[in-house]
């Protein structure tokens, strides 16, 4: 059980109760302690936190006009934002930042994530591979460097950092932004550190930012107070957020470590990072929409596909524009970020699984249509178009049969909101860029 997941068990229950009282309260206690160390919150926090729920609701008097689970809601809400620490705000300006942390956090494509972030502000950008250690790291950066369309700099088989270092920042030196990646390890041992200092030493960061894995739990407290003491931290990035059941732990325990965190990583898409903003987070975690979040990963997809606004909003609804459509969705993430962003959290995940499913076959049934199929839904009827399509796609004739039946339910929805001028109005929000 993952902690929104916990999260919105006990709230349901508390919702459920008829009168609060000392029983419920314990309940809801209960449930919510169970759901918070399940994710790995520090006990001491969470004891700290259910007592004063206790305290509140059970003792002091409500705000008038404030019902008791209106109070309680907003308690732990306010408190878990304040556990999860602060909102960051980068300064979008010319800046060095090297990138360090432990074997299998994502540091190299947190590195590429980080440079396309501040390439699309308007700042140009280079990495450099002082990864001396892993054999794949050159080729992997550079392959990255490439998709997030920024400069790379590195010396294959070279293992003195510092000399890349400086040769990278002489390469690069028209960049704006220049972000270097170095070794990862298992532990934070004497031999790392030592080359975590020549790099700072060559490089000379303005930021230094540790990259954890969501997965560690507590244990990202503790490693961001070694590092910290190591080289000094200016920030942590928390990568893999959007499947780990401990993401919460990470998050509170390097709150409570003193650092900031400064981005999150939510998917292996190069776009797939976000600022960090606790309310945010938490207000995913209780199923609380973020539209704002969703209308921008909707106008990135639409960048990144090289769509049209008006393509992916077109009135008619026919084979050409659905797969116009499903393109700009698969630059989207996961379908379950997409339907947490709109609030709706508890979607079965066999159902979200098999939604994700068809909807790459239906892209792919659609791509080995003839331009006049794709314009003529009717077309797709004759058995030998369906044979032809279902041959050419790789899939069967019951799944272009699928594709039919399920198109033509969509577009019985899409006529009936088509006269719908405040739908209307609110999608076209989305689409704007």
């Amino acid at each position: 059980m993952d902690l929104g997941e916990g999260l919105r068990r006990a709230f349901a229950m508390l919702r459920g109760a008829t009168i609060i009282d000392a029983k419920v309260i314990r309940e809801f206690n209960k449930e919510l302690q169970k759901a918070m160390l399940s994710a790995d919150v520090e006990v001491s926090l969470v004891f700290a936190l259910t007592k004063e729920i206790e305290e509140k609701a059970l003792k002091e008097k409500l705000p008038a006009g404030v019902s008791p689970k209106e109070y309680i809601t907003n308690l732990v809400y306010e408190r878990l934002v304040e556990l999860m620490g602060k909102e960051y705000s980068p300064e979008i300006k010319p800046k060095r930042i090297l990138l360090i942390g432990m074997y299998g956090a994502g540091k190299t494509t947190t590195v590429a994530k980080l440079a396309r972030f501040y390439q699309e502000r308007g700042l140009s950008t280079g990495v450099i591979c002082c990864d001396v250690s892993r054999p794949a790291a050159y080729e992997q950066l550079e392959t990255l460097a490439k998709q997030a369309g920024v400069a790379f700099f590195g010396i294959r088989g070279e293992k003195k950092v510092r000399s890349i270092a400086g040769r990278g920042l002489s390469e690069l030196k028209d960049r704006k932004v220049i972000i270097c990646d170095s070794s990862g390890r298992s532990a934070l041992d004497e031999e790392l550190i030592r080359e975590l200092k020549e790099i700072t030493d060559e490089f000379r960061p303005d930021e230094k930012i540790l990259v954890i894995n969501a997965d560690t739990g507590q244990v990202a407290g503790k490693q961001a107070r070694e590092f910290d003491n190591a080289v000094k931290l200016t920030g942590v990035i928390v990568t893999k957020l959007d499947g780990s059941g401990k993401g919460g732990g990470a998050l509170s325990a390097v709150s409570a470590a003193k650092i900031n965190v400064t981005f999150v990583g939510t998917g292996e898409k190069l776009n797939a990072i976000e600022l960090y903003n606790p309310k945010k987070f938490v207000g995913r975690l209780l199923g609380i929409p973020d539209l704002e979040s969703l209308i921008t990963n909707v106008q990135n997809a639409i960048k990144e596909a090289n769509l049209k606004p008006e393509e992916v909003e077109s009135e008619e609804l026919n084979f050409e524009t659905f797969y116009v459509q499903l393109k700009a969705m698969s630059g989207m993430g996961p379908m379950k970020n997409i339907l947490g962003s709109m609030g709706l959290v508890d979607a079965p995940k066999d159902a979200i699984e098999k939604g994700e499913e068809k909807l790459k076959k239906y892209k792919v049934i659609i791509g080995s249509m003839t331009r006049d199929e794709r314009k003529d839904e009717k077309l797709v009827r004759e058995q030998s178009r369906i044979k032809r399509i279902a041959s050419g796609s790789g899939t069967s004739e019951k799944d272009v049969r699928e594709l039919l039946g399920d198109f033509n339910k969509m577009r019985r929805f899409a006529n009936m909101i088509k006269n719908d001028r405040n739908f209307k109005k609110n999608f076209s929000r989305f689409m704007k860029t």
